[in-house]
């Protein structure tokens, strides 16, 4: 059964075998990375075509006579300040990937950061009073060789106030957990979680109803 340590301590977290052991499937994470990206994209680049823009209604100059070469719009793609030819117009760039793609190409970015070790659990309780010195101490404590790389730490949709402690560091980026995407997971190096997150990741990738530590005590 795969497992994760839970840094400041040496215990370590038992992962779902569903989730953290899956096959990777390469072509489907590239899609599902593709269909992200492509819709984060605005598309409102626009340009006029020589039929939008205004003027050139009349013959610049007679047909014969001038010595200058045939025109009959000012608004000719090879005029200055004419149309153009060919450009950018308003479009949308998503695509549909269904359901089911999308939990198995979370299982394989999941179970590639828990192959090779890069995903870490972490306590949010000690994080209650902001303390970058500590979130440098946590990261530099788990990543031996210094360097730190990317790294994603993903909280609990009830656990913002850890993130005071590690939003302002190099290479690290702070997310919650209902955010996170393929994409996300991917371009992590390393992978640090809450307890919290984690549950909620799996839950997503099993394809079961997330539910937050709010919603678990009132009901």
């Amino acid at each position: 059964m795969p497992s994760a340590p839970i840094l400041g301590g040496t215990k370590t977290v038992d992962l779902d075998e569903t989730a953290f052991a899956a096959p990777f499937n390469g072509p489907l994470v590239h899609e599902s990375v593709r269909a992200e990206l492509n819709a984060r994209r605005q598309g409102t680049s626009s340009t006029k075509t020589r039929g939008q823009v205004r003027g050139g209604g009349a013959k610049p100059w007679r047909q014969k006579g001038t010595g200058r070469a045939r025109a009959g719009s000012s608004r000719n793609p090879v005029w200055t300040g004419g149309g153009i030819v060919f450009g950018p117009s308003p479009r949308h760039y998503t695509f549909k990937v269904n359901r089911k793609e999308k939990r198995a190409a979370l299982r394989s970015i999941l179970s590639v950061h828990a192959e090779r070790g890069s995903l870490a659990v972490f306590e949010p309780a000690s994080f209650e009073t902001p303390s970058t010195k500590a979130a440098v101490a946590l990261l530099d404590g788990w990543l031996k060789d210094g360097k730190r790389r990317s790294v994603l730490v993903v909280l609990a949709d009830n656990e913002e106030r850890a993130s005071l402690s590690f939003r302002n560091l190099e290479r690290v980026t702070v997310i919650a957990a209902s955010n996170t995407g393929i994409a996300d997971l991917v371009g992590a190096a390393s992978l640090l979680v809450t307890e919290g997150a984690l549950a909620q990741l799996t839950a997503r990738a099993k394809g079961e109803k997330v539910t937050t530590a709010e919603q678990t005590e009132e009901g």
